[in-house]
C-alpha cells in the first residue's frame, strides 16, 4: 500500500514542476517581441515564489499583471540591456578569434565586464520579488549593487553556473525552450532565498 504522505509529496512536486513549465511557456511566447523579453523575465521572477510555494493560484493572471507593471517601467532599460548584451557577446566572439596583443587586452576587459553585468542581472532578479511596486530603474540598480557587494561569492558562483548552462544550451538548443527563463530565475531565487533566511535568523536573534 503506497504511503499517503509520500504520494502527496510527489503530487505537490509535480504540481510545482507543471506551474514552472507553464510560466516558462508564457515567458517564451511573450519574449518573441525582444522588447518584451526582460519585462517578461522580471514578471516571471515576481511570480516564481508563488509557483514554488503554491500559496497563490491563478499564476498566469498574476504573471500578466506583473508583466504590465514591468513593461511600463523597464521596457527601455530592458531593451538597452538586450542590445548591450549582444554587443558584449559579439565583442568577446570577435576578439576570441583575433590575433595580436590587443586580443589579450580586449578579452581581459570584456570578460570581467560580462561577468559583472551577469552578476548585476542575477542580483537584480534576486531582489525583484520583494521590490515595491513604485520601484524605478535607479532604485533597483542600487539594491542590486548592494546585494552583489554583500554576496559576491554566491553571485559569482551563480554566474559560473549560468554561463555553463548557456554553453550547454548552445550545443543543445532544445534546452532554451525549457529553461531560457527558468534557469536564471531559479538561480536568482536561490540567491534571494538564502539572503531572506539569513535576515530572518538575524531578526530572531
Amino acid at each position: 500500500m503506497p504511503n499517503p504522505s509520500r504520494t502527496n509529496t510527489v503530487l505537490a512536486k509535480l504540481s510545482v514542476a507543471g506551474d514552472l513549465l507553464m510560466l516558462q511557456l508564457v515567458f517564451l511566447v511573450i519574449s518573441f517581441g525582444i522588447v518584451t523579453m526582460f519585462p517578461a523575465a522580471f514578471a516571471l521572477q515576481r511570480v516564481l515564489p508563488d509557483a514554488i510555494s503554491q500559496d497563490r493560484p491563478k499564476l498566469v493572471r498574476r504573471f500578466f499583471r506583473e508583466f504590465s507593471w514591468a513593461m511600463k517601467r523597464f521596457w527601455l532599460s530592458g531593451f538597452g540591456l538586450y542590445a548591450g548584451g549582444l554587443m558584449l557577446v559579439f565583442g568577446i566572439s570577435f576578439w576570441a578569434y583575433a590575433s595580436g596583443p590587443m586580443r589579450i587586452v580586449a578579452l581581459a576587459v570584456l570578460i570581467p565586464l560580462a561577468g559583472m553585468v551577469l552578476g548585476l542581472y542575477l542580483s537584480g532578479l534576486a531582489i525583484l520579488p520583494d521590490a515595491p511596486v513604485e520601484s524605478t530603474l535607479k532604485t533597483l540598480f542600487r539594491s542590486a549593487t548592494t546585494f552583489l557587494m554583500g554576496r559576491p561569492l554566491p553571485v559569482a558562483g551563480g554566474v559560473v553556473v549560468l554561463l555553463t548552462w548557456f554553453a550547454l544550451a548552445s550545443q543543445l538548443p532544445t534546452l532554451l525552450f525549457v529553461g531560457s527563463g527558468l534557469v536564471p530565475a531559479l538561480m536568482a531565487y536561490a540567491l534571494g532565498r538564502t539572503r531572506r533566511e539569513k535576515s530572518s535568523e538575524d531578526v530572531s536573534i
